[in-house]
């Protein structure tokens, strides 16, 4: 075979084989691309959301062949802005999912149509976007979480039991703005209603311990004769529980909660609050990431996806 034969073979067979792998190393590649998710967070002071983070990446851990994670939060439940920019940057990122738990259920719309036109599947949990701003926007997303109204009324019928027809109650409420707070303000009202309580006030403690703490010392010194502070996250109620004590008003003035927070299972243990709610903060991240990866996975466009999962909420008492 002369040289020219002899080249002419050698390359056809590098074409041959280079047609036979590059396929193969195609889908090696399309295989090892996994699907990346941020989960993006309220305040990561909070308990609660170092619950739902660690829930998360305990998740992923145990599926670390299935997609990567990305944990978010702002540092207090009030700094939007931070938020927004969080959100921003996982669009930069080209994140293929963020998993959102708003601080606010309308200000961060904009910046949700922004990740979807970009592409990016957003679903929402812990805290509703406002369906009326998502429909101005032609906007679907997809909400997984609780029913708020209903666990806060569990937690409001439960404490009715220990009042009567008159007796005057205060409601510490979370960031005014917020769906889940409204809801659970309302879940509260309803229970209050149905034993005649009287309400004597609704004010924001923002979610926090010391703003917690400082509209119940109002709320006390206001109204003197206040039977119960309902309060609208187990925060507000670490700090109604010490602004309660402040006053001299232990076993005179009851206190509830949301969340059942680590912290707060002493206080439920020893009576200093009466009942809080379960809302399982770990698989509630859970539940959102899986459905994130469902809609990649079956390769779903953001209006294709179904408008509410709800997940469980229950009572917690001592």
């Amino acid at each position: 075979m002369d040289h020219r034969i002899r080249r002419r073979v050698l390359t056809a067979a590098v074409a041959l084989t280079a047609s036979v792998a590059l396929p193969f190393s195609s889908a090696h590649a399309q295989a090892a691309k996994k699907p990346r998710v941020a989960l993006v967070m309220k305040s990561l002071a909070n308990e609660f959301f170092l619950t739902m983070e660690n829930g998360a990446k305990d998740y992923q851990k145990h599926n670390t062949g299935q997609f990567d994670l990305i944990t978010n939060g702002i540092k207090n439940e009030t700094d939007t802005a931070a938020q927004i920019q969080i959100v921003e940057q996982m669009i930069v990122s080209k994140v293929d999912a963020i998993v959102l738990a708003p601080a606010d259920s309308k200000a961060l719309v904009p910046v949700v149509k922004k990740a979807i036109d970009a592409g990016i599947i957003v679903v929402n949990i812990d805290n509703r976007l406002d369906p009326d701003v998502l429909r101005s926007k032609d906007l679907n997303v997809p909400f997984v979480g609780p029913d708020n109204a209903k666990g806060a009324q569990k937690v409001g019928e439960y404490l009715a039991k220990k009042l009567k027809a008159g007796d005057e109650v205060a409601i510490v409420e979370g960031v005014s703005t917020t769906t889940n707070a409204q809801q659970r303000t309302a879940g509260f009202k309803a229970a209050m209603q149905q034993v005649g309580a009287k309400i004597d006030s609704v004010q924001s403690g923002e979610w926090e311990i010391d703003k917690g703490n400082a509209v119940a010392s109002a709320m006390l010194n206001e109204y003197p004769n206040l039977k119960a502070l309902l309060c609208g996250n187990d925060n507000m109620a670490i700090g109604a529980v010490s602004a309660v004590r402040a006053a001299g008003k232990q076993g005179k003035v009851y206190v509830v909660g949301y969340d059942n927070i680590g912290a707060i299972k002493p206080m439920l243990k020893d009576g200093r609050v009466l009942a809080t709610a379960d809302q399982y903060a770990a698989k509630q991240a859970v539940f959102g990431i899986d459905t994130a990866l469902k809609a990649l996975s079956e390769h779903k466009k953001q209006g294709e996806l179904s408008g509410v999962v709800e997940t469980p909420v229950d009572l917690v008492t001592k």
